[in-house]
């Protein structure tokens, strides 16, 4: 699963102690790629959800949306062929929840799949396909 499926929480689930550069490099522990390559793909994917800035920060010194962006980029960083998403953008503003959703419908053009749950209008407009819950049914 750690190759293959990446999750994004509702909330973002990151370690305390751990800086956000620590924490998005978990994924990639294992993978027995060298240091130097692991470090440039936690740099790239920080880059791409924009929280570069706060890498050598801890998760409590992070506000509600940093930290989401964090854990987007923790999903990402393995480059899974699955991203199950609870409400990526939940506690992102306007330009930050429009960066996130680009950055999943990429994803998803690269031929990721991208499963995500939302109440977040803009998530449903670029939606390939979308399915809802009515009292506990299924519909399309």
């Amino acid at each position: 699963r750690r190759q293959t499926v990446g999750f994004v929480f509702q909330s973002a689930h990151l370690l305390a102690p751990l800086t956000v550069f620590e924490n998005v490099m978990l994924p990639l522990v294992p993978d027995g790629a060298p240091a130097a390559e692991k470090t440039a793909r936690v740099e790239e994917v920080l880059e791409t959800a924009r929280i570069a800035h706060r890498a050598t920060h801890l998760p409590g010194e992070l506000s509600g949306g940093e930290q989401q962006r964090a854990a987007v980029a923790r999903a990402i960083v393995n480059q899974p062929r699955l991203v199950l998403a609870d409400e990526p953008t939940g506690e992102l503003d306007a330009e930050n929840a429009a960066n996130i959703i680009g950055l999943l419908t990429g994803l998803s053009a690269d031929g990721v799949t991208v499963i995500i749950a939302s109440h977040d209008r803009r998530v449903l407009d670029v939606a390939g396909r979308v399915v809802a819950l009515n009292d506990g049914a299924m519909c399309e």
